[in-house]
């Protein structure tokens, strides 16, 4: 478990306080109305436990270029309506206007900045905490305000000055939001129940390579079954002919990974033979219809688009026997009615299981959050990105900030901040 500064740990009252939060949410493309806000309302628990702090919501809206990049006015109005107080905003981020607001603040009083990413510095910036520290943004917030928490767990993969900037300016604290995932994900990677098995899909393959690199070589998981794109990267390294097609489709998203992909799936096949479970029966598209194939049958002349029946019961039986399940990824073209099947029975299986459970984030959680499953999980992820990082292995820059600041700034909660 990663050693930061909690909320239960510092008196942050009558504080000013710079909240970085990800509300990045699905906007309607013609109305701009909130199609989900979630995001939102997981950061609720840190603003009332600094419901007698002055703060100042930092966060960002899509990206430049894209059709969702817009101002966070409606995410201060969404944010105030489900709150059932006001919050303001300000058309500005760390120049004259926005400072001013911020000094005129109350204890107990709630102000957004207008779309961090709308800053050129914080889109563009690379290198390392001094450079980032050197930044506007983090020059001209840092003089007005007296902590800093990150509750964005959903960017802590992310090295930018909003992020990672107030390292050594600011004591920095990790959000209620933050808090809870890193304590919720502990509890699978660090003394997972056995047997603990990761169900790893979709079409991201090299990075679900490298987590389940990570877990088998860190002993973290039993057995790595593997669904989607995922399986027929580890069925064609292992001598099944998948078929040209389903060949070229891989080569086209791996890209400049593929060799290094290959490299390393055919490593964790060579020495862990035994606990990578693939499928052994496929559903082909051919002319649009569902055929289910076994392994021996292929090629076929046709995209593999699920599981077959056989190695979706296969699953199915694995899931509800664990004592753990990290599950990371659609199982197949989930879109399309006839191949969700095996996405679908792999969820419920999670939902029926008495194992401990973990949803990882991106179009896992919001398969979970469509059918209506996310209380019968363990804990479902609001971050992609960072919760394949951290199942990967990899350093989280936004966690590392919580750890490096948390060795520097030392004070209790029943005194006032130490700058020292």
């Amino acid at each position: 478990m990663a050693k930061v500064l909690t909320l239960d740990e510092v008196d942050l009252e009558g504080r000013t306080v710079l909240v970085r939060v990800d509300i990045n949410s699905p906007l309607d493309p013609e109305t701009n109305v909130f199609l989900d806000d979630t995001r939102i309302r997981r950061i609720i628990p840190t603003l009332n436990k600094l419901s007698k702090s002055k703060v100042i919501l930092l966060a960002h809206q899509s990206r430049p270029g894209k059709k969702d990049f817009t101002s966070t006015l409606g995410h201060a109005r969404e944010l105030g309506r489900l709150l059932g107080r006001n919050v303001k905003w300000v058309d500005d981020i760390y120049g004259k206007r926005a400072l001013t607001a911020i000094e005129s603040l109350e204890d107990g009083e709630l102000l957004m900045l207008n779309n961090v990413r709308m800053d050129d510095e914080e889109v563009s910036t690379k290198g390392d905490l001094d450079t980032m520290a050197q930044t506007s943004i983090v020059q001209n917030l840092s003089m007005i305000a007296d902590a800093f928490v990150n509750d964005a767990f959903a960017c802590a993969h992310r090295s930018s000055p909003s992020i990672v900037g107030f390292t050594n300016t600011l004591p920095c604290i990790a959000g209620e939001l933050m808090n809870y995932e890193l304590t919720k994900l502990a509890q699978a990677l660090e003394n997972p129940k056995r047997p603990c098995i990761a169900v790893l899909g979709g079409v991201k393959v090299d990075d679900s390579v490298i987590v389940a690199d990570n877990m088998l070589r860190g002993d973290i998981c039993d057995h790595i079954w593997v669904t989607g794109g995922v399986a027929n990267l580890f069925l064609y390294i292992s001598g099944i002919n998948i078929g040209e097609i389903n060949i070229n489709f891989l080569k086209n998203e791996l890209g400049d990974a593929w060799n290094e992909t290959i490299s390393k799936a055919s490593g964790l096949l060579t020495d862990f033979p035994e606990c990578i479970i693939m499928p052994s029966d496929v559903a082909l598209n051919i002319a649009g219809n569902r055929v289910d194939h076994s392994i021996t049958d292929l090629p076929i002349d046709g995209s593999i688009f699920d599981m077959g029946i056989t190695s979706i019961q296969s699953l199915s039986k694995a899931i509800k026997s664990a004592g753990t399940i990290i599950l990371n990824g659609p199982a197949g073209v989930f879109e399309m009615s006839d191949f969700a099947l095996g996405t679908v029975e792999m969820l419920n299986a999670c939902a029926e299981s008495n194992g401990y459970t973990v949803m990882g984030g991106g179009h896992t959680a919001t398969l979970v959050s469509q059918r209506g499953l996310v209380s019968k999980m363990g804990h479902v992820s609001t971050g992609g990105g960072a919760c394949l990082d951290l199942l990967a292995g990899r350093t989280l820059p936004g966690l590392a900030s919580l750890e490096e600041s948390a060795k520097q700034f030392r004070f209790s909660i029943s005194k006032p901040l130490d700058h020292q």
